[in-house]
């Protein structure tokens, strides 16, 4: 058994909460010590927040990559330098600190400047990062999240601003916040860091103007220093502008020219497993998506519900042993704005699975669909999305969310192999059959 299991067993709840992060941090002082402190001499820009995290990650390293850097990059869905991004298979955003140190060692070996690194509040606040000299710090958003693991929101929220008071301890870096400046914890972010260069579509430093939304992106008009820099996104939501907004300030903060900001985004064409849509010769739309917060579906269905011409299908599952007090939130708003609600599984670990479909189901009952008519509990994923793709007609969505990138499932009998975006090319290939 882990060495950290035994004492976790041995000491009471309370304490061990008190103890655990010193834990943590000897262990990583203890390996990056053994590995000559890997960081050292990269250059890193950190990405933290609810939602937006990977999406705003691969935006600034495309952004970097075209400008000419030798850029890499660590995140949820992969990690690698360059235009060789390597799929990321574990459950997690932020690797163990062993492997953190082998991935560093290999990065710098291939001569990486600049470093993206996707930066989670659990990583935050086990010290998983101990070592990484932070330059550059984003704040996308911060709302309802992990509460299993950090109890409360005011500790979830704190555990991230770590990041940006790390930055400020790098007297060798930039000590530059990037911040959403129309959330509500804007304000603490930025004073945990000595400048800040703040973004919205209707306040901050960087603002929209001239925004036309697509279902395949948006394009608008952003002015800084009496320069205008016209950015094309090339994937949908207005979520998808604020990440890009952060790219912009992160391109402006590092000294690159409009146009080699403007060329860098408009060069991402997408993120696996981020509103990507699944094409067999239907006549209706399939997205795969990693939503898996409240507010990460309430922004998602607004921006989408409106362009949907027929019905809106949605199906998604929750993480078995992790925060309850979402699902029945993500049950309501998905009963509030979709037509149908398919729930299936999504990690349900040791958790029973019953129960977690039926406390998604409560939010969605509460909302006003009815069992068996627009709500369906099918708990086996593949065969929930090949339900949902035969109930499809012309002109409808059917929004598959939660899984995303990830390439496992996990229940009580360990991991399986998983593939969303495979499924769902499957489902629709027997449709046309």
């Amino acid at each position: 058994m882990n060495p950290r299991k035994i004492v976790k067993k041995l000491i009471p709840r309370r304490l061990f909460a008190v103890v655990e992060p010193y834990g943590h941090l000897a262990e990583a002082a203890l390996w990056n010590t053994l590995h000559g402190f890997p960081a050292h001499g990269l250059k890193v820009i950190g990405v933290t927040g609810t939602n937006g995290k990977t999406s705003t990650s691969f935006m600034i390293q495309r952004m970097l990559y075209e400008a000419g850097y030798k850029v890499g990059l660590m995140s949820t869905v992969g990690y690698g330098m360059g235009d060789d991004i390597k799929p990321q298979l574990h459950h997690m955003t932020n690797v163990s600190v062993p492997e953190m140190m082998q991935r560093l060692k290999w990065m710098k070996s291939q001569g990486v400047e600049w470093l993206v690194l996707e930066t989670t509040s659990h990583a935050l606040a086990q010290h998983r990062v101990f070592g990484v000299p932070y330059s550059v710090a984003v704040m996308t958003n911060v709302t309802h999240e992990h509460l299993a693991y950090h109890r409360t929101f005011e500790r979830y929220r704190d555990a991230k601003r770590r990041l940006f008071k790390l930055a400020n301890h790098n007297k060798k870096g930039l000590r530059t916040g990037v911040v959403n400046a129309e959330d509500p914890s804007a304000e603490l972010f930025a004073q945990d860091i000595a400048h800040q260069l703040t973004y919205g579509i209707e306040k901050g430093d960087l603002r929209t103007i001239d925004v036309r939304a697509t279902p395949v992106g948006s394009t608008y008009t952003v002015k800084s220093n009496g320069a205008e820099l016209h950015i094309k996104v090339n994937m949908p939501g207005s979520f998808n502008i604020y990440n890009s907004l952060a790219a912009v300030g992160v391109g402006l903060t590092l000294g690159l020219e409009p146009a080699q900001i403007e060329q860098g985004i408009a060069a991402l064409q997408g993120v696996e497993g981020r509103m990507a849509r699944i094409e067999e010769g239907q006549d209706f739309d399939v997205i795969v998506d990693y939503a898996h917060s409240p507010d990460s579906f309430e922004k998602l269905f607004k921006d989408l519900k409106p362009v949907v011409k027929g019905k809106l299908i949605v199906l998604f599952g929750s993480l078995g042993g992790g925060d309850t007090g979402k699902r029945p939130q993500q049950g309501r708003l998905a009963g509030e704005y979709a037509d149908e609600v398919i729930i299936c599984e999504e990690d349900d670990r040791l958790e029973d699975p019953a129960k977690i479909m039926e406390d998604i189901a409560a939010g969605v009952e509460k909302a006003g669909k009815v069992r068996d008519q627009d709500l369906f509990l099918i708990h086996d994923r593949a065969e929930a999305i090949n339900f949902a793709i035969q109930r499809a007609k012309a002109g409808d969505t059917v929004l598959l969310l939660g899984k995303g990138h990830e390439k496992t499932i996990e229940d009580a009998n360990g991991e399986r192999p998983w593939d969303e975006v495979g499924t769902a090319r499957q489902a629709l290939q027997r449709l046309k059959a």
